[in-house]
C-alpha cells in the first residue's frame, strides 16, 4: 500500500478528487516532506520519457507526471528511483506546486509553434492552448520555489517575455545563462530515429506501440536540462517575474 494524500489505497490507485489522478507507477506518498542533505524535491511535469531529467542524477526526490501510461512506463524504466504519476499534469501542478523546491513544466506546444502556423495554420487556424500562460501566471504570482516553464519559439509575440535558449523559450523566476555548448535541437529534429536515440541517450528499440519519432523529438536535450537545473541552484541569482 502507499499513502496518497492521507488516504490508503491498494495498488496505488488514485481516487482523489473525481479520479483526476489515475494511478502512480511507483509507490510513494505525495505529502510534503523534507529532503536529505543537499537534495531537492523536484516536480517534472509533462515528463515524456525524461529528456530534461536524464542528467539530473539520483540524489534528488523527483516526481514525474505524464498523462500517457505507455510513456510513463518507459520513463519509469529509465528512472526507477523517481516517483512516476499518470495524471493530468496541469491539474497536478495546481494541487501540488507548494510541495516542491523546483518545478519544471513543458506544457503542450503544437498550437504555439511556428511550424504549425507556417505549415497550415493560416488556412486552418486553432485557438492557442492557453494552458501555457495559465501555468506561467500561477507560478509567477503564487510559487515561492524555483520554477521554469519550457515551450517552443512561438509564431506570435509572447504575452510574457521569455528567456531564449536555442529553439525554445523558457519562462522562469531565475536567470538562465547561456550554456557553454551549442544546443542541438535542430539536429535532433532533422535526424533519423537511430541518430536521435544516440543524441539523447535513450534506446527505445524494445518498445512497441509508440511514436518514437515524436517522443524523441519532444525530448529536451539532456545537457540543457542539467544546465537549467544548475542555474536554478546558483547561490547568487537575479530574480525574474517578481
Amino acid at each position: 500500500m502507499c499513502n496518497v494524500l492521507g488516504k490508503f489505497y491498494k495498488r496505488c490507485l488514485f481516487k482523489y478528487r473525481n479520479k483526476r489522478y489515475k494511478y502512480c507507477v511507483r509507490c510513494g506518498s505525495s505529502k510534503d516532506k523534507p529532503t536529505k542533505g543537499g537534495s531537492m524535491r523536484i516536480l517534472n511535469l509533462y515528463a515524456g520519457i525524461g529528456g530534461n531529467r536524464k542528467l539530473w542524477g539520483d540524489e534528488h526526490e523527483i516526481t514525474a507526471v505524464e498523462r500517457e501510461p505507455k510513456i510513463a512506463a518507459i520513463y519509469q524504466d529509465f528512472f526507477p528511483k523517481d516517483k512516476t504519476v499518470v495524471a493530468d499534469a496541469h491539474q497536478y501542478l495546481l494541487d501540488h506546486f507548494k510541495e516542491f523546491d523546483f518545478i519544471w513544466s513543458s506544457p503542450p506546444c503544437p498550437t504555439h509553434s511556428r511550424a504549425r502556423f507556417w505549415g497550415y495554420g493560416k488556412k486552418n487556424p486553432v485557438y492557442p492552448d492557453m494552458i501555457l500562460y495559465q501555468e506561467i501566471i500561477l507560478l509567477k504570482h503564487h510559487a515561492e520555489n524555483k520554477w521554469v516553464v519550457e515551450n517552443v519559439n512561438a509564431y506570435y509575440e509572447p504575452l510574457y517575455p521569455p528567456q531564449k535558449l536555442g529553439r525554445h523559450y523558457y519562462w522562469s523566476n531565475f536567470a538562465i545563462g547561456q550554456p557553454n555548448f551549442k544546443p542541438k535541437a535542430k539536429m535532433i529534429k532533422e535526424a533519423t530515429n537511430t541518430e536521435r536515440q544516440e543524441m539523447t541517450g535513450f534506446n527505445l528499440d524494445k518498445y512497441n506501440g509508440i511514436n518514437k519519432m515524436v517522443i524523441l523529438r519532444n525530448c529536451v536535450e539532456p545537457e540543457l536540462g542539467l544546465h537549467i537545473l544548475k542555474e536554478s541552484q546558483r547561490d547568487i541569482q537575479g530574480e525574474l517575474f517578481r
